[in-house]
């Protein structure tokens, strides 16, 4: 009795990664190929250098409203989730994000609110890029492949306009207010179609419901891993190290079938951890905390929440400044510049004279981010570890720690330039950072530290995956081809 369940659990076994196989060779093969591509074409998005390097000096010579003022004509009862100052062509304007999703722009100059530009606009604004050459509109567009998610919807429609350079540059720019979306070019566009798109099966008419794209790719990523899971399961079963098969073979296999077995054995444990991880990543049963701030830590940590803040101009802040930022942080209010290259300072909003944080004022700030709990520890990283380091994004040096004794045991990363909250986990984040970038990337501080370790590392591992599913393509090919030659026969 026990060697016939045995028997027909291995039968069961055997058809299940047979049929389930056949089904989703294709994908495996797929997400192999374009996981490489991934490795070194990112799907488009605009980073914050990006798009300060596209922005004009402020002219602050012609911002005659105040940030207080800006916020009464928004209508805000509360300080925003962000607001700035920065030149819509050749006009300052004060750009507000609230913490509900809702963005609006505010003339600096004479205060009215801006709720939309023109297409001539949206061309004066791209010929401030810098590798502007010949900027024209193709088009307005409310949703395509490169500009798909949620984070665009306050922002549409979108101008679509392209700059004429020789990488076939085109930027997306709001057309409700003239805020700078995205930005593509010709390399990224053509290698997503092999990288992104099909790893995160990402077309678009799919993809604009986000949450039935979610449950396509759960699905499909789930049952991918039961394929893995009872193909190397088999492949344990039919390997012989002692009790070797004919010609002292260690699997039964010949041809395309042993490359399967073998190729399936090498790298059965990194595509099940693959598999696994990425199934992992879309969060099912959300699990895994939110990793940015809520609202209440950020009011707790500016020590304000008022739609206030004194900034008079009456002297010109530091040139060069394409961006200002007015924060509060733990009761004080600052100004912090960016320039095109990215580099910020802080500012007194009342003077416009450049200051300095310190330390302690940012640690002192930070005790309030969590009310229920206490600073365990607190330090000064000059060097990256586990949960903060760089990998296909930047991150700054030296960086704030500082950890909490609540029951997540909470760590935020703060910037000691300008107090911005630049990381934050938990133990929830850390397990995920573990179960899905550690799996799913290798992003292991080893392999990082000595590139082209990394590089090396999962190309390789990624040959083997792809060996594993073009044979099992092969193999499924066959197999669905027997009753139709038996057939003919017949």
């Amino acid at each position: 009795m026990r060697r016939a369940l045995i028997r027909r659990g291995r039968r069961w076994l055997y058809v299940i990664h047979r049929w389930i196989g056949i089904a989703t060779c294709l994908l495996f093969a797929m997400w192999f190929v374009s996981g490489v591509v991934m490795m070194y074409v990112a799907f488009p998005q605009l980073t914050g250098k990006e798009r300060r390097a596209a922005l004009p000096p402020i002219a602050w010579d012609r911002v005659h409203v105040a940030p207080d003022r800006a916020m009464a004509i928004a209508g805000v009862t509360s300080y925003p989730r962000d607001l700035s100052l920065v030149m819509l062509d050749d006009m300052p304007v004060y750009r507000l994000s609230d913490w509900n999703g809702a963005r609006k722009t505010i003339s600096a100059t004479d205060g009215h609110l801006i709720d939309g530009i023109t297409p001539e606009q949206a061309v004066a604004i791209a010929r401030q890029h810098p590798d502007a050459v010949y900027p024209r509109v193709i088009g307005t567009i409310e949703r395509d492949q490169w500009s798909v998610t949620a984070r665009y919807d306050s922002l549409r429609p979108l101008y679509l306009v392209s700059l004429g350079d020789e990488e076939g540059s085109e930027l997306y720019i709001s057309a409700r207010t003239g805020e700078l979306a995205l930005d593509t070019n010709r390399r990224e566009r053509v290698w997503n179609w092999l990288g992104s798109i099909p790893h995160w099966i990402y077309p678009t008419v799919l993809r604009k419901d986000g949450a039935t794209w979610r449950l396509v790719v759960l699905w499909l990523s789930g049952i991918c891993l039961v394929a893995a899971v009872t193909g190397f399961w088999i492949g344990i079963l039919r390997l012989r190290l002692r009790r070797r098969y004919a010609a002292d073979a260690i699997t039964p296999h010949r041809g395309w079938m042993a490359w399967h077995h073998i190729a399936g054995l090498i790298g059965g444990i990194f595509v099940m951890t693959w598999m696994f991880s990425g199934w992992l990543s879309l969060n099912p049963g959300g699990y895994f905390a939110g990793r940015g701030q809520t609202r209440e830590m950020a009011e707790r940590y500016a020590g304000h929440d008022a739609p206030r803040i004194v900034a008079t101009f009456r002297s010109t802040p530091p040139s060069g400044a394409v961006e200002a930022r007015f924060v509060w942080l733990g009761g004080r209010t600052l100004m912090l510049l960016a320039d095109r290259d990215g580099h910020e300072i802080a500012a007194d909003p009342a003077t416009g004279a450049a200051t300095t944080l310190s330390d302690d004022e940012i640690f002192a700030a930070a005790a309030a981010l969590l009310p229920d709990a206490r600073v365990a520890e607190r330090l000064r990283l000059n060097d990256f570890d586990s949960y903060y380091y760089p990998h296909h994004n930047e991150r700054a040096l030296p960086v704030l720690r500082v950890d909490f004794d609540d029951a997540a045991r909470s760590r935020f990363y703060i910037d000691p330039r300008t107090g911005d909250i630049v990381g934050r986990s938990d133990d929830s984040r850390r397990t995920y950072r573990w179960l899905f970038n550690a799996l799913h990337s290798l992003d292991f501080a080893l392999l990082l530290r000595h590139r082209p370790a990394w590089d090396t590392v999962m190309v390789l591992l990624s040959l083997v995956g792809i060996i594993v599913s073009t044979s099992g393509i092969v193999i499924g090919w066959r197999r669905l081809r027997r009753p139709a030659i038996a057939r003919g026969r017949a």
